[in-house]
This record gives structure tokens, sequence and C-alpha cells, in this order.
């Protein structure tokens, strides 16, 4: 590795950069100065102009800057007032260390730029750069939450409706950027920062970012990114586009899901052999309530073969459109056509399920024939029903799933004429629509799940 970097100053940037996994939060201002702060971030503040507010840090460039938000391997965040324009700005200062390479200071200088082309609300935005100074420092929007990593540690997996929501903002902020003809590289829980809870977020670190026709996209046997949420051709060093972007993404839903990274191993170099030759494991062994369609989802930005998987960002945003509507609005919003099949996942759970609810049906309507009752004045001998019995219509009846208000039926049923089921008389389609058969189907997956795992564990027995 360190005669591919071809210069100390590359593979310091390289080592700095592959150690920034996670930017410390931890805010530090005058007022709660500490006298353990971090060498790094204490350089940056000793670098600082002085300034005539007795409550800030210093001055950078004519920012007051109030904190330090977090810092990296490659540099340090800090908390600024910009005076002018009176708001709230974050600066990111590259690390003393690195500020002598010249590899850094173009990563910076790439950041800014690839960033500063993308207008997008799910994309950080640049204000102001400058590569010319001592400490080079670009200037960003302020958000005031959490990074989506910070959170996954805190509570682990997130709901359903949640990650839907990550996943939606994510795909439509890569399609901005897609769009703009950049690749970002390192889309992972570390780069994305959550504003509001999960309402808004915004995807930052453009450090890796590349224009898809830029030479060295289709450079071989060059790694870049981070090893646990790399596509398979990025892990191999091969040439990538945008869908790479699409199966990291994939790799945050899954951690989304189930609380850890989808490729785990004892080093980067068997995480990047496990992308390259291998499944992760499935999603439902780890975290039962994900429904199977959303599943499919990951298992499609997933595949090793680019071709195979979803073919652009904005697509994929449109399908996790659709899902969030359905989570939110079951019985008003169906999923999209390709993903109900999935939900049919459990076929030989259910039709097990109607067996044994048949049984027992037959077993009672059994012993009440034999039960002594008398009964013989109760069925006719025609095909007609008993005028004093209210007819059942069986074109009004779906085969497939219950009628969630039956009461209402049941009134219909005796105010109107009935006619007389006979085989002159088909049954007709369900009388029900899809988006209400998704709908059933998504609050029978609680009680779907736990009979399934009573089953296993019978098998098991």
């Amino acid at each position: 590795m360190e005669h591919a970097a071809a210069s100390e100053d590359s593979w310091s940037a390289a080592g700095a950069f592959l150690k920034d996994d996670v930017l410390d939060q931890t805010l530090i201002s005058r007022a709660g100065e500490s006298a353990s702060v971090p060498y790094q971030i204490q350089q940056v503040i000793d670098a600082l102009g002085a300034s005539d507010d007795p409550a800030m840090l210093g001055r950078l460039a004519g920012y007051e800057i109030s904190g330090v938000i977090g810092s990296g391997g490659m540099g340090v965040v800090l908390k600024a007032h910009d005076r002018p324009l009176d708001r709230i700005v974050a600066i990111k200062v590259l690390a003393p260390h690195l500020a002598t390479s010249g590899a850094a200071r173009q990563r910076f200088s790439r950041e800014a730029r690839a960033a500063a082309a993308v207008l997008h609300p799910n994309v950080i935005a640049i204000h102001g750069v400058n590569t010319d100074a001592a400490l080079p420092f670009l200037v960003m929007t302020y958000v005031g939450g959490t990074s989506l990593q910070k959170r996954l540690d805190q509570q682990g997996a997130l709901p359903v409706v949640e990650i839907l929501q990550v996943a939606w903002q994510l795909a439509s902020g890569l399609a901005a950027a897609h769009e703009q003809g950049l690749v970002h590289r390192d889309i992972k829980p570390a780069n994305i920062l959550l504003d509001q809870g999960v309402e808004r977020l915004v995807i930052t670190d453009f450090g890796l970012a590349r224009a898809v026709d830029d030479a060295s996209m289709t450079r071989t046997g060059i790694i870049a990114g981070t090893p646990q949420y790399m596509s398979p051709e990025q892990a191999g060093g091969e040439s990538i586009d945008s869908r790479s972007d699409l199966f990291s993404l994939g790799s945050v839903i899954y951690t989304m899901c189930t609380g850890r990274p989808p490729f785990r191993a004892d080093s980067p170099f068997g995480v990047l052999r496990m992308i390259t030759d291998r499944a992760p494991r499935a999603i439902r062994e780890l975290n039962p309530d994900i429904p199977d369609w959303l599943c499919s989802v990951v298992e499609k930005l997933h595949c090793k073969d680019p071709d195979e998987r979803f073919q652009s960002a904005r697509e994929l945003a449109d399908v996790l459109a659709a899902c969030l509507a359905h989570v939110r609005q079951p019985l008003v919003n169906a999923l999209p056509e390709e993903l109900r099949s999935t939900k049919r996942g459990r076929v030989p759970l259910m039709v097990a399920l109607g067996v044994v609810l048949s049984i027992g049906l037959l077993a009672t309507g059994y012993a009440w024939w034999n039960s002594g009752e008398p009964h013989s004045e109760a069925v006719s001998s025609s095909a007609t029903v008993a005028d004093d019995s209210p007819a059942v219509d069986k074109r009004n009846v779906s085969t497939k799933h219950p009628d969630p208000s039956p009461a209402t039926d049941f009134a219909k049923a005796d105010s109107q004429p009935q006619d007389t089921v006979t085989e002159e008389h088909p049954s007709e389609p369900g009388l029900f629509p899809e988006e209400e058969i998704d709908a059933w189907d998504d609050q029978l997956d609680p009680v779907l799940n736990e009979i399934q795992r009573s089953l296993e564990n019978m098998q098991s027995l």
C-alpha cells in the first residue's frame, strides 16, 4: 500500500483518511474549555487569530469561532458566526499536520468544488473556501443535529418508517450529485448528518468525490473509501460509476435495519474479501420486524454485478418514496408493483396456517353435525337457501382475505334482495383492491412472524 501511495505525503493523507471513520462530535467552547483538549484541536485553536469577543475561541478570516464541533483524521470542524450575514456556519479546517501535503490540499479543494456543484436540500451547502491559507478551510451550512453513525451507536436499528425516510433522502441527494456527473465514493453513516431527527439529512464529505469521466475513476488497483461500505468493484480497485454509490447506500440501509454493517471481519482486507465474494447475513435473521419487500430492495442494491442493481439513484428514490407513502397510509397507497410479489414470500406458512384453521373448522362442524341436534329442516333439497336465513353472495366474498368490516356487509345483506348461489353464478374476483390486501398483509406481519418462530421452535425439538 505504501508503494501504491507513491509519496510520503500521499501515504500520510491516506492513513489519516482511513482513520477518519467517525467524527468526534464533542463541542468545545471557551465557556466549557477543558484541559484535556486533543492535540490536533489545540493546534487549530492556537492558529486562530484574536477575537474582540471574550466568549469566542478566536477569529478565522472574519469568522468568529465559538466552538469546536468535532474532529477526524483529515481535520477539525469549527462552529462559527458569520457576522456580515448574521448566521451560524460550520468551518472545516484541514489538520495542521496535513496542511503541508499537496495531496491533502488537493483533496480538500476537490471536496469544496464537488459539494458546491450540487444544489440540493440533502447535500451539504458550501458557502466559501480558502485553499491558499496556512490552514485551508471551507465554510459549510451548520447542521445542529448528529451523524447517522452516532444515532445508530446510541439506539441501534431504526423503525421501518425512519429507515425509509433516511434512505429516500439519501437517494434523492445522490441523484442530484450523479446528475452533475459526480460519484461520492464514500457513502457511510458517519458522512450523513441528521437535522431535526430524520426529517432532514445532508450528505457530507465529498473529499473522495470524482467526476465519472475523471481518469482516476478508471485507473485500476487504486482503492479509496471506507472498507465496510465499499462496493465490490470499488473494493477490487476496478473502474466505478454511480451504481457503486448505490451499493454503499444498500449497506447503509442494511445497517439501519440491523444495527450493524453488512460486511464484518477481523481486518480491512477480510472485509474487502467478504464484499467481493459473499452475501451478507439475511436481514430478517437479525431483525424479523423488517418487511420482506424492504429486504428485497437491499438485496437488489447488494448485487455484485452493477447491471443487476437499480440503475440510477433517481429510480431508487422513486421506489423508496412509494414505499414510504405505503407505510404511512397502507390503505391508500400501494407498494410499487415490482415489490408486491415479495410480500407473498411466506405463502407456505400462510397455507399451513390455513390448513390448521380449516381442519379445526371441519372438526367443529362434524361434531355439531353428529351432536344429535335437529338439522333436517335447515337443509333444503334444492339449491336455494331457506327464506328465513340471510343469503350469502359469493361474488362479494374475497377468497384470500377476510373483510375487515364484516358488520357492515351483514347489515347490507339483511336489507337487500339475495341471489341464489348456483353453478350458473360463478364467483367473481375479490371485492378488495390490491392496496387493501397489502395493508392487511403488513398488519399480519407481526402475527405471522410469531407463528413462524413458534413453528421453527417446534421443528427444533
